[in-house]
C-alpha cells in the first residue's frame, strides 16, 4: 500500500508494520494543526482489504465505487478489490486521521477457506467477493468489537521479526476474520428471529384447520415450544391456541349460513375432530349453538 498525505503535518506516524507475499499491514496516523486532512491508499489487484477507522468522522471515496462513505470512530469494512483500486480518505474539522489497513491476497483467503470443501465455505467466500461484509445493518458499517481492538493492539505492538512474526500476524488475521464472520452471522440470526412471529402467523393462517398441537407446530417450524408461545404472544397479544380458535370460528360462522353443509362437515373443515368440541367452542364464542344460529 502506498500512502500520500496532503497538507503540512505537525506529526505523522505511518508505515509498513508487516509484509509477506500474501499479507500487508499498514498503520497510518496523521496529525495537523489545520482542520483538514487527506490521504490516499491503493488496494492491490485481487485482494481483500480490512480497513479499521480509528479516528472520528472519516470520509472515504473509492475509484471503483460511486458512493461516498462516512465512518464514525471504531468502524471497519472488509472490501474485495478485483483490480488495483485507489481510495481517498479525509477528515474535516479533525486533528487526526488514523486507520489501520490489512491487505490479504485473494489466493491466500481462497486456500484458507477452501470453498470446494463445503457449501458454508463457498458461501463465505462468495459473500466476501460480493462485498456483503461492508454493511452490518442496511447502511450501517459494522463496529469493531473489544476483541478486535485487542487484536489490532497486539499486531501493532508485536516486536519480533521473521517466521515468528509471520505466524503471529497470520494467526491474528484469521482470528479477525472469524470475529467478522461471527458478527455477521449474529446479524442474520437476529434478522431471522425478528421474523419469527410473522413466520408463525403465516403457518397458522395456512394450517389452522388441521388438528395440530403446539409440539407439532414447534417441530415443523423448528422453534422451541416456549419460544414459539412467547414470541407470538409478545407480538400479537394473543396466544397461539386463541388465535387458531379465532380463525376457526370466523370460518365456521361464514359456513354456517349455508344450510346445505352439515354441522359435522363444518366441524371437520374447521379442524375439529369431534362435533361436540366444535359446538362447545362455537357457543363460547358467539353465545349460541351452531344449530340455533343457523335457524336464526
Amino acid at each position: 500500500m502506498e500512502t500520500k498525505t496532503l497538507r503540512t503535518m505537525k506529526q505523522t506516524k505511518r508505515g509498513l508494520l508487516f509484509q509477506s507475499e500474501d499479507i500487508k499491514v499498514v498503520f497510518n496516523e496523521d496529525a495537523t494543526t489545520e482542520n483538514y486532512l487527506k490521504s490516499h491508499f491503493i488496494e492491490g489487484e485481487s485482494s481483500f482489504n480490512l480497513l479499521f477507522l480509528l479516528s472520528p468522522n472519516i470520509n472515504l471515496q473509492a475509484s471503483d465505487c460511486g458512493t461516498q462513505f462516512k465512518f464514525t470512530k471504531n468502524q471497519y469494512i472488509l472490501h474485495y478489490s478485483s483490480s488495483e483500486n485507489r481510495a481517498e480518505l479525509w477528515t474535516e474539522d479533525q486533528e487526526v486521521l488514523k486507520y489501520l489497513q490489512i491487505q490479504i491476497n485473494y489466493q491466500y483467503v481462497f486456500n484458507l477457506i477452501d470453498p470446494d470443501s463445503n457449501t458454508e465455505s463457498a458461501e463465505i467466500l462468495k459473500n466476501m467477493k460480493n462485498n456483503n461484509f461492508i454493511f452490518l445493518h442496511k447502511q450501517t458499517p459494522p463496529n469493531m468489537t473489544v476483541e478486535m481492538h485487542m487484536i489490532l493492539k497486539e499486531i501493532s505492538g508485536y516486536s519480533k521479526i521473521g517466521v515468528m512474526q509471520k505466524l503471529f500476524i497470520e494467526a491474528k488475521i484469521i482470528k479477525l476474520l472469524i470475529l467478522i464472520f461471527e458478527q455477521f452471522n449474529e446479524k442474520d440470526i437476529e434478522e431471522d428471529l425478528s421474523k419469527t412471529p410473522e413466520t408463525i402467523k403465516k403457518f397458522l393462517d395456512e394450517n389452522y384447520h388441521k388438528n395440530l398441537k403446539i409440539e407439532e407446530i414447534s417441530k415443523i417450524i423448528g422453534i422451541n415450544q416456549n419460544k414459539l408461545r412467547r414470541e407470538f404472544k409478545e407480538h400479537y397479544q394473543t396466544t397461539i391456541v386463541d388465535y387458531i380458535s379465532e380463525l376457526r370460528m370466523l370460518k365456521a360462522k361464514k359456513m354456517i349460513i349455508n344450510k346445505q353443509i352439515m354441522i359435522k362437515e363444518i366441524a371437520i373443515e374447521c379442524g375439529y375432530e369431534y362435533v361436540q368440541n366444535f359446538t362447545r367452542a362455537f357457543k363460547k364464542k358467539f353465545g349460541v349453538s351452531p344449530e340455533k344460529l343457523r335457524l336464526g
